[in-house]
């Protein structure tokens, strides 16, 4: 992508072949200004360095590179989450689990985040309820040094462990909400080669099995670390629905129910502990 100094920020705005709110994000994100930024300087001329860099982070995006990734950063749940290849970018889909697991956290409850990744889930019902404990675990280091920063950058508090799903708790480690958004992709599936799935962890996204395997061991473990009445939330995909209901059903969960994501997808799936 070639970019000339000497181009104004008005111009550039106008003229990059990205959509709109892409282009404001790398500009933003090149010149270090904020989007009243974009419009208060918008007749300044990018000198040559300028210049360099921003088309640098544009020939990224038209090779498909994820915006979130090109700038490290990523809101969900109104906070801001830095990423990286090491974990998936955070989706609004997700919110959703956040949300139905605050809604059943009584006053100084545990959750417990399984498979954590940039600590979205984690950081943001700690955040939103600082009373809760919150323990999250993730087999990836690389994964958990993220999200203690994000942690710590968002003032949540998080006890964060490497743990190969339910290997590292013991006995004592109970809680009154477990929520998980694992892998859940099937192996071969033509999405992995497809957008923004083709940078992110593999093996974040999918269990190289029959996109199942990861909830059904969740499933099956979880009830050693749930109070009695506790509740077990996955998200899944967008055809897991009613499989991940009979699964929670098999396994002695009650009520085992469905919730719609924003576009009306069934995207968590649930049961409660007897």
């Amino acid at each position: 992508m070639n970019i000339v100094a000497g181009a104004s920020i008005g111009s550039l705005q106008a003229s990059l072949p990205l959509d709109p709110l892409e282009n404001r994000i790398l500009l933003c994100h090149a010149l270090g200004i904020s989007r009243v930024g974009l419009i208060t300087q918008s007749e300044r001329e990018l000198d040559a360095a300028e210049a360099a860099r921003l088309a640098a982070l544009v020939q990224r995006r038209l090779d498909g590179e994820p915006i979130a990734y090109i700038v490290g950063q990523r809101e969900f749940f109104g906070l801001p989450f830095q990423v990286g290849p090491a974990v998936l970018i955070p989706r609004p889909d997700t919110e959703l689990i956040v949300e139905l697991a605050l809604e059943r956290l009584a006053p100084r409850a545990r959750l417990l985040d399984m498979g954590t990744g940039s600590g979205a889930i984690a950081v943001s019902v700690a955040h939103t309820r600082p009373d809760v404990e919150v323990t999250a675990l993730d087999v990836s280091a690389d994964a958990l040094a993220l999200a203690q920063a994000n942690a710590d950058a968002n003032g949540a508090r998080v006890r964060f462990l490497r743990s190969d799903w339910f290997a590292a708790l013991g006995e004592e480690d109970v809680f009154d909400v477990v929520a998980s958004n694992p892998p859940y992709i099937a192996s071969g599936d033509e999405h992995l080669a497809q957008g923004d799935l083709r940078f992110e962890p593999v093996d974040a996204l999918t269990d190289h099995a029959d996109g199942l395997s990861d909830l059904r061991t969740i499933i099956a473990g979880a009830a050693t670390h749930l109070v009695a009445g506790g509740w077990l939330l996955l998200e899944h995909g967008y055809d897991q629905a009613a499989a991940v209901r009979t699964l929670l059903a098999e396994a002695g969960y009650l009520e085992a129910q469905s919730w719609r994501d924003l576009a009306g997808i069934e995207r968590v799936s649930g049961g409660r502990r007897g």
